[in-house]
């Protein structure tokens, strides 16, 4: 019965996400949201941005069914309450264009609803202490990862099949540590947020006959800090295996704010100075950093369930290899970046 809902689950999502995605891309005339390039822009052409309704659209779909068979916890069901509230604000924002200062309210709005009805927090095994033991300290850093999240997913969403790439690998892994542990109803809603994102992706990857803008994005970011924190939660993996799995947006994104605000610039501002950006200018295009993107992507996913599994112990071990792959990563990136900018 388990296996069978889990391939339903998988199954049903798809479809109805290729199905929703092929009808905005081509047949949107009642929900004409076009993203037309500028000087920030990475894409040439006038492009449908409305790809996110369909991966919201999906997963609702898809749930409400899974929820006749398998209970609803009180977590999961104020986390699709908020996550609808981050969607909402998203899809005004593509439609109209709302203020960094606008949506930034609503996320933490959100994110306080989601944090006042739920017993999730930050928990950092290589710590010394425990951060939950230090209320007012979790809370706030808690709040913090979650809008953060919820933001630096957006950012990263500026190539084609790159965010959805990110949807499919890291949910994906944790849907699969979930199924490790026996946690049905984790697995299946990671399950369906992956499938969904497999199936927009069919019409998003290089070159993408369509965008998922903030509706996708922000609410993709939104639910990769919740679940993060909920598996933690639940005792199926320390939270930093999340991070790891979702290392390749949060490193790029982290550092990049850094640098620009370093620089003095204004963050709120769209740019194209994030890594994988820089990449496609440099002459990779989109298919091709995408295609290392995704090599990244699974190598962090294949360590961090692979770690979990095999080398619980040893955890401390991975991250700190990691560091020292990032570390080199960045470094050479660095360098050929300078070295194939024009003089």
């Amino acid at each position: 019965m388990t296996r069978l809902l889990i391939i339903v689950a998988a199954s049903l999502a798809l479809s109805i996400a290729a199905v929703l995605t092929y009808y905005l891309a081509k047949f949107h005339d009642f929900l004409r949201i076009v993203d037309h390039p500028n000087a920030r822009s990475l894409h040439t052409h006038p492009t449908p941005v409305t790809g996110g309704l369909a991966l919201f659209g999906s997963g609702l779909i898809t749930l409400s069914l899974i929820h006749t068979l398998v209970p609803c916890p009180k977590t999961l069901l104020w986390t699709y309450i908020t996550a609808s509230l981050i969607a909402a604000i998203s899809f005004l924002d593509d439609w109209r264009t709302l203020s960094a200062g606008y949506r930034l309210l609503i996320h933490f709005i959100a994110s306080l609803i989601l944090l006042n009805h739920t017993e999730l927090t930050i928990n950092l095994s290589l710590l010394p202490i425990e951060l939950n033991h230090i209320q007012p300290l979790s809370f706030t850093l808690t709040l913090l990862f979650i809008v953060w999240m919820i933001n630096l997913y957006n950012f990263m969403d500026g190539m084609d099949g790159f965010a959805a790439g990110m949807g499919l690998f890291g949910f994906g892994s944790l849907a699969i540590l979930g199924s490790l542990t026996g946690e049905l109803t984790y697995t299946l809603i990671n399950l369906t947020i992956a499938s969904s994102t497999a199936g927009f992706l069919l019409f998003n990857f290089p070159p993408a006959k369509i965008f998922m803008g903030d509706t996708g994005a922000s609410t993709l970011g939104f639910l990769a800090a919740t679940l993060s924190l909920w598996g933690n939660q639940l005792g199926i993996f320390p939270l930093e295996i999340a991070l790891l799995i979702f290392s390749p947006f949060i490193l790029d994104a982290t550092l990049t704010l850094f640098c620009r605000l370093f620089k003095g610039e204004k963050i709120w501002l769209a740019h194209k100075s994030h890594y994988y950006q820089q990449l496609v200018q440099s002459g990779w295009g989109h298919k091709k950093t995408v295609l290392w993107e995704y090599t990244l992507m699974a190598l962090c996913s294949l360590s961090a369930i692979l770690g979990t599994l095999l080398f619980p112990s040893h955890l401390p071990l991975l991250f700190s290899t990691w560091a020292l792959i990032y570390t080199g990563l960045i470094y050479g990136l660095t360098r050929k970046l300078q070295n194939s900018s024009p003089p």
